[in-house]
């Protein structure tokens, strides 16, 4: 017995030994953060498939009740265009409807009601930037150390900021003083006339692009509160080298461009305005050109003029 009892012990002991390993690993690189939302959509799934069964629904294996892989759209749900596939009462199919359609009369296709608004920007030189104030992280502190602003412009800007926690991290020195105060405070002390907001690549491995815009779109919210009569200027996300981004974590230049596209939403050209310099700093394969960076994600001290010149040229009055 006690033998039998080694052998199997022997023969568990690799895959056991892989196992703990295994969530070592995925612990200590990203806290699992990358495989929750797939789990919890296996989750969703499973129990979705469960409710279609105790209703007397089936559903093919790996499909939800309401969904089918491809092209194809169930009857009864709506296609991408928003239009129902399965005819009410009273209604023809779309078979009987052809010939209808063909003896109507083509209708009028009514121009939009109002253009985009084009923004006319304007080159200007440092001074533009005496009253304004930069808000991030630690790129925006490679802004601060070698833009050549630090003497004239504001900096509320620390290593690891988030949007999560902007408005309450204690990273703004009082002159005079040992002590430091929040960026909630400071704003309420001081009132200027541009606001400068690069943030967002901490963020990265937490939640989802919804979630990060929810409070994304609070912090504007709150800074027009704070700081009424100031133009705000919300700067993309850099992207970061495609070989950083191809390193398998949470930070991808595919997640930075989908943030990105949400960003720029929130730009009403009146008094919040979108700026994205990835442009200038990317190579042809999207992410950041690998000579302009030391580690992949931060720009190295000769770049930091590219952006700042990028600042000046896209500045309204």
């Amino acid at each position: 017995m006690l033998q039998k009892l080694r052998q199997w012990i022997r023969k568990l002991s690799f895959p056991i030994s892989l196992l703990l390993m295994g969530v070592l690993f995925f612990t200590w690189t990203d806290n699992w953060q990358v495989y929750t939302d797939p789990l919890r959509e296996l989750y969703n799934r499973g129990v979705q498939l469960a409710g279609g069964a105790r209703m007397g629904h089936t559903s093919e294996p790996g499909q939800q009740d309401g969904t089918v892989s491809g092209d194809t759209v169930p009857e009864g749900t709506e296609d991408p265009t928003g239009e129902s596939q399965t005819p009410a009462a009273g209604e023809t199919s779309a078979d009987t409807q052809t010939e209808t359609m063909t003896t109507e009369e083509p209708q009028p296709i009514e121009p939009s009601e109002e253009l985009p608004k084009e923004v006319v920007y304007h080159t200007v030189d440092d001074s533009y930037f005496d009253d304004a104030v930069f808000i991030g992280d630690s790129r925006t502190v490679g802004m601060y150390e070698y833009g050549g602003l630090e003497e004239t412009s504001t900096f509320y800007a620390s290593t690891g900021l988030t949007i999560y926690k902007m408005f309450d991290s204690k990273i703004v020195a009082v002159p005079g003083q040992k002590k430091k105060i929040t960026v909630e405070e400071a704003l309420s002390e001081k009132q200027f006339a541009k606001i400068y907001l690069m943030i967002g690549i901490n963020e990265m491995g937490t939640g989802t692009v919804e979630s990060f815009m929810k409070a994304y779109g609070e912090a504007v919210q709150h800074l027009q509160q704070l700081q009424p009569d100031a133009v705000i200027y919300l700067q993309a996300i850099m992207k970061v080298t495609t070989e950083r981004s191809g390193q398998g974590d949470y930070i991808t230049n595919e997640g930075i461009e989908a943030r990105n596209e949400e960003i720029a939403k929130l730009a009403d050209d009146e008094k919040i305005y979108y700026l994205d310099v990835n442009p200038l700093i990317c190579d042809e394969t999207g992410g950041m050109v690998a000579s302009y960076t030391y580690d992949g994600v931060h720009l190295k001290a000769r770049y930091i003029p590219i952006w700042l010149d990028f600042l000046k040229e896209h500045a309204v009055e």
